[in-house]
């Protein structure tokens, strides 16, 4: 699967910009003093950081997406984030003021996937059934990285906590767009 919002590798965060935008990565912190950025990917496709072109910000308290231009990006190894140059973003000072800002990019501009593969915007919103006797454990509320993507469940009876589903083919075997459920083979403790 492909994450960007795509899944089986990537994760969603819950404060999705719009449905018109797809968040790509988020800006972390500052990296050295000339004004590059770091970002914690959202995105399975490199290209989103390091291919040269336009992409847009979205920061807090800012109502609409600003246009900027990625002049370079690398992955930093170990770290699990990406490294960007932004033009006109030249010292620390500039890129101090981008942290917390999303890195996103048109909805129109979602990458073809292969069959079986899925956006993890998509999961949202889910009915997620027990495979074996089809009930009615809950919906998708959000999906978090974690080695392997984990589906947070919002429970049908208001009484029960979240749980934390890993998106695996062995425990999530049914991921049905169309119908807007997902099927899970639960081991023991999975569910309390």
């Amino acid at each position: 699967m492909n994450n960007e919002p795509s899944a089986q590798s990537q994760h969603q965060q819950s404060d999705q910009p719009t449905s018109a935008w797809l968040e790509i990565g988020k800006i972390v912190a500052p990296q050295g003093l000339k004004g590059e950025v770091r970002v914690y990917p959202n995105s399975d496709f490199p290209e989103r950081f390091e291919t040269p072109g336009r992409r847009w910000l979205l920061c807090p308290r800012v109502a609409e997406p600003q246009a900027v231009e990625l002049v370079r990006g690398y992955y930093l190894h170990g770290k699990g984030l990406y490294v960007i140059e932004l033009a006109g973003v030249t010292n620390r000072t500039q890129a101090e003021a981008l942290k917390d800002c999303l890195l996103v990019v048109p909805d129109s501009d979602r990458p073809t996937l292969e069959a079986g593969e899925f956006h993890i915007v998509d999961l949202i919103g889910l009915e997620v059934f027990d495979q074996q006797t089809q009930t009615l454990i809950g919906s998708v509320i959000n999906v978090f990285p974690a080695g392997n993507d984990l589906l947070e469940v919002q429970r049908n009876q208001p009484s029960q906590a979240t749980v934390l589903i890993p998106l695996v083919k062995e425990i999530v075997p049914v991921v049905d767009l169309p119908n807007r459920r997902l099927e899970i083979t639960p081991p023991p403790g999975l569910l309390p």
